[in-house]
């Protein structure tokens, strides 16, 4: 029955031929890999971008942190046109390496503000394997450089139809908002519920009062859609753009970036500075004292011709 099935769907499901030419059909193969050092939580991301994207692939880990040029050949051993690499850096920053193998271009992104799916207990869940919708925000046409951030989003995020593992379903939302300059990723879940009376009561109501309703699909099936957030959720600050897969001229460098070492660099001096202002001060206020003949113990103590220390030597 399974050869019967899988012959009828391949012969119902050909390509219309139009004006002599077959429509091009969309091949998207994601390589997830991460670097040495990552922490469970950067693995319980991974973990969870592996399940959200069926089209994906997930590899050992990789050993080198310079020679970054050899995803390119990894991805072509396991056939996938976009790499996907964490990178992790101290054991508490971590980088995204989204590249469009083994041409490029290639986007590192600074990722902060970490939530995994299991972390905060979402409520919302979707079926494993589905097909997501990409929401972006109008800030992505603004730029050029924002423009090709959307399409190397979109060819890693977005699942083609028919890819490997997917399902015939679309019951998930995968937002991309531009706020500060950074790219805050949620997930959210489609849930379809039945209207209750009451709200059927007070929808009456109103479209009562709008005389130029008309009636829709939602308001036939009786049933309310909402979002509910699944997980994970973080957030993307773009650092630059390579003109080649992991490598290549830099084409675009966010000057307003700062990087978590300087960061931390400043708060250990900014620490330090009120150490050394304490130590002056307790220095001046010293110095202040023995001028005044406050402080006892600055000048030797002039001893009696008849002290014992004296007669005694």
């Amino acid at each position: 029955m399974a050869a019967v099935y899988k012959s009828l769907s391949t012969s119902s499901e050909k390509p219309k031929i139009t004006n002599g030419t077959t429509p091009k059909k969309n091949k998207q193969r994601v390589l997830i890999l991460s670097s040495r050092g990552v922490t469970y939580r950067h693995r319980h991301l991974l973990n969870d971008l592996y399940t959200l994207l069926p089209h994906s692939r997930k590899d050992a880990k990789l050993d080198t942190k310079t020679k970054l040029y050899q995803l390119n050949e990894l991805a072509e051993l396991y056939n996938c046109n976009n790499v996907m690499f964490f990178e992790a850096r101290k054991g508490k920053d971590l980088y995204i390496w989204m590249s469009k193998a083994p041409n490029g271009p290639t986007v590192k992104y600074h990722l902060q503000n970490l939530h995994t799916t299991s972390e905060l207990h979402f409520p919302g869940n979707c079926l494993r394997g589905s097909r997501p919708i990409l929401s972006f925000d109008a800030t992505f046409t603004t730029s050029p450089h924002l423009v090709l951030i959307k399409e190397i989003l979109t060819h890693v995020f977005g699942v083609p139809k028919g890819a490997r593992k997917s399902k015939p379903f679309i019951d998930h939302v995968l937002g991309f908002t531009i706020a500060d300059g950074k790219i805050w990723i949620r997930c959210f879940e489609i849930r379809e519920t039945a209207v209750s009376k009451s709200d059927k009561h007070k929808e009456s109501q109103d479209k009562e009062k709008d005389v130029e309703h008309t009636e829709t699909a939602e308001d036939k099936g009786n049933t309310k859609l909402s979002l509910t957030e699944i997980g994970p959720r973080f957030i993307l600050t773009p650092i630059m753009i390579q003109e080649s897969s992991f490598g290549g001229p830099i084409i675009y460098e966010n000057k307003q970036y700062v990087s978590p070492n300087q960061i931390r660099s400043e708060l250990r001096l900014s620490k330090a500075g009120r150490y050394n202002n304490r130590n002056d001060q307790g220095i001046e206020r010293k110095a202040k004292k023995g001028d005044l003949g406050l402080r006892s113990g600055i000048r030797d103590k002039i001893r009696n011709e008849l002290d014992d220390r004296e007669l005694f030597k």
